[in-house]
Parts: C-alpha cells; sequence; structure tokens
C-alpha cells in the first residue's frame, strides 16, 4: 500500500497541461478483490499514513474473514464517514457494519420496528423511540462515532433540573425514575447496535443509573374500602366524561381494583377476553398487552362476573369492552369523579362542626397530605394492597399481580392502612394480667392436675398427665439411687409410658428408629 498524492492536470491560461498536486494524500493499494484502489485520506501525513495502516488491516481481514478485534472495532466507529463510506462501497467494511455513514436517527426508526416485532406494545415501542431520540438531539450526535456516554451522563443529568417556563412558573425536570428510563432505553438501543451487527461496541455500556426511591416524584397510594365504596357508588350515577357513561367508568374502576389489572391492560380487553359463565369466572390477557409478555388468566368474583354480562351484553366477542380515552386523559377523568364522590361525601354531613372536620380530612382526595396519589393506577396499588391486609400469602398476591419478584409485591404496591397496623398489636401478650394468673396459665403453679401439651400424633389424647410425668420421674430417680436391677430387660418407665398410648423409639446400632 503506497500513501503519496496524485497529480491532477489543469488547463493552464495558454491552453497548456499544468501539473497540480492533490491537497489529500492517498491511499493506493489493491483490495481483496484484486480491484486496484484510490482513497483520499488527510492533508497530512503522519495522518494519512497512520490511516493506511488500518485500512490495510482491514483489507487483510476482509480478504481471510476474519472477525475485528477491539482495537480496529474501535478504529471504524472513529473513522470519518467519507473514508467509510468508501470502504462500505468497496466490501472492505460490510454495508451492515459501516453504521457511521447512516445518521442515528435511521437506526432508531429500525430499532422501534425491532422492538414492535418482538411484540412490544406501539406505545412502549414509541415512548422509548422517543426517549432516545431526545438524547441524540440533545446531545448533537450525527452517527455512532459521535456519540461519547459523558455527553449522555451531561445531558440526562440536566433533564433533573427545574427550570423557568415562559409563565415565568417552575417546571420540574424528571424524576429519578424517568432518569433510569432513559439511560435503561439508550443502553438497549446501543445494545440492539451492537448485536444487529450496527456498531462494534455499546459505547453506554458503563453508565449506571441512581437511587430512585430517593427522589419519588409520583408516589401513589391505595384507597380505603369506604374511599372506593363512595367513588363507585357516585360514578355509577354520574355524568359521560371523556366518552364513557357513569355505570361503564364504575365498571371500569371495580374491574381494575379486583383484578389490579393496568389501564393498557384493560384497553385491550374485548368481549371475548371474559369466560364470565360457570363456577370460576375469569379474564385473559394477551401476551403482547401484559407487561411481563406472557398470557395470564386472571380468577374474578362471583359479583363483578355477574355485573360484567350485563355490561358486554350484546357486544361482538371481538369488541372493545371499555371505550378507555387516552392516557393522560384517564388520569383527569379519574380526577373528577374523585372530586364528585368527596363533594357528595362532604354533602353527607348535616351537622356543620362534622362537615368542617371532613373538609379537613384528605378522604377522597387525589393527592393526600403525604404527598402521595390516587390516579388509576392506584388501584393496582389498592388491589395488592388489600390482598395483603386480608391475610393472603405473599407468593399468592405476588402470582395475581403478575410481579417477577416478590420485592417488587411487598415493597412497592403494599400499603399499610393505620388500621392495619393498629391490629396487628393484638397479638402481643397482655401485660396488664397480675402474675399469679400468669402461673396458672402456663402451669407452673404446682397445680398437679394441670395437662402437659402434646402435638398429636406424639399422644392419642393429645396430652399427658402430670401425674404419669412424675410417676416415670420417680421411678427413673429409685434406679439411679439403687442401681439398675440385672437383666430387666426394660427400662423401669418405659412400661408406664405404653400404658398412656406411645410407644418409646427403638435403638438400632447408632440411629433411633421411630415405631
Amino acid at each position: 500500500m503506497k500513501v503519496r498524492r496524485l497529480t491532477m492536470y489543469t488547463t493552464g491560461p495558454n491552453g497548456q497541461k499544468v501539473k497540480t498536486p492533490t491537497a489529500k494524500f492517498y491511499a493506493i493499494f489493491q483490495d481483496w478483490q484484486e480491484a486496484l484502489r484510490r482513497l483520499p485520506l488527510f492533508e497530512d501525513r503522519r495522518a494519512s499514513e497512520g490511516l493506511a495502516r488500518i485500512v490495510d488491516r482491514l483489507n487483510s481481514l476482509r480478504c481471510s474473514n476474519e472477525t475485528l478485534p477491539p482495537d480496529l472495532a474501535r478504529a471504524v466507529d472513529e473513522m470519518p464517514a467519507g473514508i467509510l463510506a468508501h470502504l462500505a462501497k468497496w466490501d472492505i467494511v460490510k454495508s451492515e457494519k459501516a453504521a457511521n455513514v447512516k445518521p442515528l436517527v435511521g437506526h432508531i426508526e429500525d430499532w422501534r420496528q425491532a422492538l414492535l416485532a418482538k411484540g412490544g406494545t406501539p406505545a412502549y415501542a414509541k415512548l422509548a423511540a422517543y426517549r432516545v431520540k431526545r438524547i441524540i438531539d440533545g446531545c448533537g450526535f450525527g452517527t455512532v462515532g459521535d456519540v461519547s456516554a459523558s455527553k449522555v451522563q451531561r445531558f440526562t443529568t440536566d433533564l433533573r433540573q427545574d427550570r423557568q417556563n415562559e409563565q415565568g412558573g417552575i417546571q420540574r425536570g424528571i424524576g429519578a425514575a424517568s432518569f433510569n428510563y432513559y439511560l435503561r432505553d439508550a443502553k438497549s438501543f446501543f445494545r440492539w447496535m451492537v448485536r444487529d451487527g450496527r456498531a462494534f461496541e455499546n459505547p453506554l455500556a458503563h453508565l449506571q443509573g441512581v437511587n430512585a426511591s430517593m427522589d419519588k416524584r409520583h408516589e401513589r397510594r391505595a384507597l380505603s374500602p369506604d374511599e372506593l365504596r363512595w367513588l363507585l357508588d357516585t360514578t355509577a350515577g354520574g355524568p359521560d366524561r371523556y366518552g364513557m357513561t357513569g355505570p361503564d367508568r364504575a365498571m371500569l374502576y371495580r374491574l381494575a381494583v379486583e383484578s389490579g389489572l393496568r389501564a393498557g391492560e384493560l384497553r385491550s380487553l374485548t368481549a371475548g377476553s371474559f369466560t364470565l359463565t360457570g363456577d370460576s369466572p375469569c379474564v385473559a390477557i394477551a401476551a403482547a398487552y401484559a407487561k411481563n409478555r406472557r398470557t395470564d388468566s386472571l380468577p374474578l368474583k362471583l359479583e363483578t362476573a355477574a355485573m360484567l354480562a350485563k355490561h358486554i351484553a350484546g357486544k361482538m366477542p371481538t369488541a372493545t369492552a371499555f371505550a378507555m380515552p387516552q392516557r393522560d386523559r384517564i388520569i383527569d377523568m379519574m380526577k373528577a369523579d374523585l372530586a364528585d364522590a368527596r363533594t357528595k361525601w362532604l354533602d353527607a354531613h348535616q351537622n356543620a362542626q362534622e362537615r368542617l372536620e371532613a373538609a379537613g380530612d384528605t378522604f377522597l382526595s387525589y393527592r393526600d397530605d403525604a404527598g402521595r396519589v390516587a390516579d388509576f393506577h392506584a388501584l393496582r396499588h389498592t388491589f395488592i394492597s388489600n390482598l395483603a391486609a386480608g391475610g393472603v400469602h405473599p407468593k399468592t398476591a405476588q402470582r395475581l399481580a403478575r410481579h417477577s419478584t416478590i420485592t417488587l409485591t411487598m415493597d412497592r404496591y403494599t400499603h399499610l392502612r393505620r388500621e392495619d397496623l393498629a391490629g396487628a398489636l393484638t397479638v402481643l401478650p397482655d401485660l396488664s394480667q397480675p402474675a399469679r394468673q400468669i402461673a396458672v396459665a402456663t402451669g407452673t403453679d404446682g397445680n398437679h392436675n394441670v395437662a402437659i401439651s402434646l402435638s398429636p400424633s406424639l399422644s392419642p389424647a393429645g396430652a399427658f398427665p402430670r401425674s404419669l410425668v412424675e410417676s416415670c420421674g420417680a421411678n427413673i430417680a429409685n434406679v439411679a439411687s439403687e442401681g439398675m436391677p440385672a437383666n430387666t430387660g426394660e427400662n423401669p418407665c418405659l412400661s408406664t409410658i405404653r400404658a398412656a398410648g406411645i410407644e418409646p423409639a427403638r435403638p438400632y446400632g447408632q440411629r433411633i428408629l421411630s415405631p
């Protein structure tokens, strides 16, 4: 491979040809297909010679069809787009690996299509693509070679800062959880680029998220049973909102709080999703709309199943079960229904003093004193919290919630009410009893009529009479003082134990065999 300037011929003023050297150096070589190539490099000789050595290695590896080593892969990522375009055109670098030639925006659309092909919902694919595009546009990245992890870190951190809007108010930055979502989607995008052969490494692989629990911007709460009853009753008789009648919204809220279904899953339901006959009614969730990407069948209460049967009566199996509004509108819808229910609850207090006290309560309020909100997803929190309050086993609650870990079920979605905490104290011992009564209860007051409790598997009667225990103990004491008679064949108290209906264990070598 030779590196030199080429000679260009131009026509002079008098019509003569004039030799003019090119400003750039060229690499002149024979590629792996034995075709003569002239590759324009740089104006600097040293930089041109360095790049020519890289091109020579690429040409050799392409001839043997070997995988690029990491150092050469990084060199390709940093290569100018014009030079890489020539190498891709000559098939020295495979076209699908020449990602630097194609703008990142074009790769984002391909990634969005890949998410849909894997079964992702259109809403998730659109949101993930929006986040990645916002990062790329904000950092000014054009191609893969432009990507810098430090720039991404600075840009996403800057998104968390509060700003002053055009109206002079304060616009809060994104929370820690949203920061992690941005970083997650960006890293996922570049991982896909590597797997698809469009990049040689993930430039964001080492970036880490932040602790989302330290900056919760939208903490939810669980509604109490009384709040749910007021909400359902008021909504059922309320006006139409966002294309849904009052009874339809009440049915939607009830199904959400008794099944734990998410808004997107509820929106995907059709009349054919329900099995409402028999003793085990259920609702089926298609894998494409479930967050865990698995088809699930969830049980329904018999009373709710009967109400759902009336709700979907006359609908075709493919008809939508609930004509729900868009994501941002469903929050406004529930806010309005909560406000109506709270107004009705306040009006139920006839006494002025009681009404004044009730007005200071956060009952049925969208946001409580602790800043927690009761939006539509709070119905799912309420469902899981009610399972915990009802004594449902945590693994059963996790299965009904369709969570990947028990920690998510118990820590994030389970909310303990004040009465739950107070009720837990009833299991503590009563320390107000006199000491004498405690002694009698434990059998330590010398009363020989108190039986010693045994497991039913150990004693047919469930207990040893104290007289039997003391009789056995006396026999053992006599043996200890007088010595064991020779060749008696049996321990002195075994006959006493057998009389109580218990067969003692039999020794066998170094082991004890149960009867």
